[in-house]
């Protein structure tokens, strides 16, 4: 359908921020949104505040938090756009209070996780971290004792998610035997099999993955009763999130020869930037990787990121489309014909579409096509009404109690 913005796009400010994908950038800047910028870093709440007035579109990673201030300094924004896997960056519940959609990548670079997985399963049964340092040591270190392949091996998975599932996978074709526990009842793929609880995965599992989200229920759930119960000899893998292990005790089971080894990624507290001094309980001990937050960062993975995110804030702002929202409910009504389109957020509280639609026939406003959503919180309506009357339309809306936010899309 061809159709123009009722808003010069010129004039919409869309800012990327921590060195987003510069597919992101420019398809916006193909799309005609030439006020399109990109910075390197993440920005301090004071930073953002300031930067964020103007700003309609605003693209971050996961360094940046979205804070109640931030929303309430933001007066023209309309969508954030998180270029990674989690949300937990952000206040969604101001963001809704506020009319502010909310979208992820949940999918896109689970496979660059999962394949990292495996190879640090590979590298720490092998040994593979105390014999390359030896070697660089110019130390030959030439030992089969503690050595071991992952054929046989039982792998055991905390969260079989997104990630969890395509690790599982990835594991059987290597012949290993796979064990998980989630907190949601899940379907097993292959061969994989359910255990009712983590004491059932981790005294079994040869090793251990972690592929949780990060929230009350997960913080410091790898803690010493639960390390305590891990198999002689295991070892024990995060590249989730950073407050989910007790990373102190684990350090002590690691010294203690309780475990084996050790892979992660993701701290409790980790630095602002690259160069930054980083200091973890875990440096230095043997068998034992660090990475700085690198499990989905691959070129390939943030590229799908860059173009999975950016389409999802486009489709939002051009067509009112909110499918993959975390604030906003999903909603996508396909555009009509010689009408013009309306986005009404309000409180969800009983009446308001009557008022929509009692406001409108009053004033001898015809809507073509209508489309309401709620969650808990918020309603979105979807309106299509004549083009003759659209101004007048968008005027009775923003009176109408209860409402957040309208916006004539074209």
């Amino acid at each position: 359908m061809d159709k123009t913005t009722s808003y010069p796009k010129e004039k919409i400010n869309v800012l990327f921020l921590e060195n987003i994908s510069d597919k992101a950038v420019k398809h916006f800047k193909e799309e005609g949104y030439s006020n399109t910028r990109k910075l390197s870093g993440a920005l301090s709440e004071e930073d953002l505040i300031r930067e964020i007035k103007d700003v309609h579109l605003l693209g971050i990673r996961s360094k940046t938090q979205i804070t109640k201030k931030v929303l309430e300094a933001a007066t023209k924004l309309q969508a954030i756009g998180c270029f990674c896997i989690g949300v937990n960056q952000v206040d969604l519940k101001s963001a809704r209070d506020n009319g502010v959609v909310v979208f992820n990548a949940p999918y896109s670079n689970t496979r660059s996780v999962a394949e990292l997985v495996i190879g640090l399963s590979i590298m720490l049964i092998r040994r593979i971290i105390d014999k390359n340092k030896a070697a660089h040591e110019g130390i030959w270190m030439k030992d089969a004792k503690g050595s071991f392949e992952l054929r046989g091996k039982t792998l055991g998975i905390i969260g079989y998610g997104n990630i969890g599932t395509q690790v599982s996978i990835l594991a059987e074709a290597l012949g290993m035997n796979v064990i998980f526990y989630d907190a949601v009842t899940k379907l097993p793929l292959g061969n994989a099999i359910a255990k009712k609880s983590i004491k059932d995965v981790v005294s079994e599992a040869d090793v251990v993955t972690l592929h949780v989200p990060e929230n009350n229920s997960t913080k410091n759930l790898i803690n010493k009763n639960v390390l305590k119960q891990f198999k002689e000899g295991s070892i024990l893998i995060n590249y989730a999130r950073g407050e989910v292990v007790d990373l102190d005790t684990l350090a002590d089971c690691l010294k203690e020869g309780k475990l084996s080894g050790a892979a992660i990624d993701v701290y409790p507290w980790e630095p602002e930037k690259n160069g930054d001094k980083f200091t973890s309980p875990l440096q230095g001990l043997p068998n034992v990787i660090l990475t700085p937050h690198i499990g989905g960062s691959t070129e390939e993975a943030q590229e799908n990121i860059g173009e999975d995110v950016s389409n999802k804030l486009y489709q939002y702002l051009e067509m009112g489309i909110t499918n993959g929202s975390h604030t906003v409910p999903p909603l996508a009504l396909p555009p009509q014909e010689g009408t013009h389109r309306i986005l009404h957020i309000h409180k969800n509280v009983p009446g308001v579409l009557s008022s929509i639609n009692t406001t409108l026939s009053q004033h001898n406003i015809n809507i073509l096509a209508q489309y309401l959503k709620t969650n808990d919180e918020i309603g979105y309506v979807v309106l299509d009404v004549d083009k003759k009357i659209s101004g007048e339309a968008f005027n009775l809306l923003k009176s109408v109690k209860d409402t957040i936010k309208v916006r004539l899309l074209y």
